[in-house]
């Protein structure tokens, strides 16, 4: 088992203010946020490298992960990501003026468009998901592979029925 940690304080001064107060939600999901704020901000470094955002990724990847032509209308990219569409156009500005999508008229729909990836934003996002992977996979690999599984399991259970109560 790890030593203390601050959730692990977080959880007892409310212990000692309010007995009887069920808190295991608190130490779960105190140490899911945590986790998340710091493997993401070492993300996101790991991303400036290449001149990039997390939520920049997150838009690259989507459309390398659509196969080829790894084209999306940004109406797709914007509800896959759960972006407004205001955030999406913000994020498609920033990378269209890096080279690494282009926004083109969609042949099928003459109001709408359609964003693909540039052969610098494919180099890019393949780039740096592997030196992202990278970063998880140094802290993940402080768990054994069977439990690794386990959690991603387990975690896969609580996201459910966070979707099932929104």
């Amino acid at each position: 088992m790890a030593a203390a940690d601050e959730v692990d304080v977080i959880v007892e001064q409310w212990r000692r203010e309010r007995a009887g107060m069920r808190l295991e939600p608190m130490a779960v999901f105190g140490r899911i946020y945590r986790l998340a704020r710091l493997v993401g901000d070492r993300q996101e470094k790991v991303y400036a490298g290449w001149g990039i955002s997390r939520g920049e990724f997150d838009v690259l990847a989507a459309l390398r992960r659509s196969g080829e032509p790894y084209t999306l209308a940004p109406t797709a990219l914007a509800a896959g990501l759960m972006l407004t569409s205001g955030g999406m156009t913000g994020r498609l500005d920033r990378l269209e003026r890096a080279g690494l999508v282009r926004r083109t008229p969609d042949p099928a729909d003459r109001r709408g468009l359609r964003v693909t990836l540039t052969d610098d934003g494919r180099r890019v996002v393949e780039e740096s998901a592997e030196a992202g992977l990278a970063v998880q996979r140094r802290i993940l690999d402080a768990l054994p592979p069977e439990d690794q599984a386990r959690l991603a399991d387990l975690l896969r259970t609580l996201l459910a029925a966070a979707e099932a109560e929104a």
